[in-house]
């Protein structure tokens, strides 16, 4: 079981991407959306968030801090932010647990299980370039979705594609992407 979170980054595209992909295999997933990722929805997609909600095994709300993934002993195969804003990515750096994506991220760091943060922002300030050097020394897997360019894209929606290609790869899931140096 893979958790999913969902913040108000652009970059939805790649989340509900990743729900459908991840529904498909088999996997289970639960998902967290902050408020702020519902607004967003709005504007990057003509999915509802009831719909966004049915992709995932298990909805929990973002202020539910009594829901399982707020504890240790709930076990998970890891964790994915997609998109990630930098809000999120303070807040866990810091330790800043106020809501359950960041408290579940904490623990994820805690238990040693994968995470994964899709963060989204360009240019990167030194305080962000700092907030993921000091994740990615505790082994969070930082991971923007910068577009390969080598495979050649007819659409945003290969890159989309290539992009939850990646992220899976860190779980060891395969996806049918293309890949470098193979036509």
């Amino acid at each position: 079981m893979i958790l999913i979170a969902i913040t108000g980054a652009s970059g939805i595209p790649i989340a509900i991407k990743l729900l459908k992909v991840l529904n498909e295999k088999k996997i289970k997933t639960e998902l967290i959306v902050s408020k702020a990722a519902e607004q967003v929805l709005l504007s990057e997609s003509e999915i509802k968030i009831t719909d966004l909600r049915q992709l995932a095994t298990v909805y929990y709300d973002v202020n539910d801090l009594t829901a399982p993934p707020a504890s240790g002993s709930y076990k998970t195969d890891g964790m994915i932010i997609v998109p990630c804003t930098m809000k999120t990515l303070a807040g866990i750096a810091n330790g800043y647990s106020d809501n359950l994506i960041t408290r579940a991220a904490d623990i994820t760091i805690k238990e040693k299980r994968k995470l994964i943060l899709v963060v989204r922002e360009s240019p990167l300030s030194p305080i962000h370039l700092e907030n993921m050097l000091k994740l990615a020394r505790l082994g969070v897997v930082i991971a923007p979705p910068i577009p390969s360019y080598y495979i050649m894209p007819d659409s945003v929606e290969e890159l989309i594609d290539h992009t939850v290609g990646r992220i899976l790869d860190q779980f060891c899931i395969e996806t049918e992407i293309k890949r470098w140096g193979k036509k």
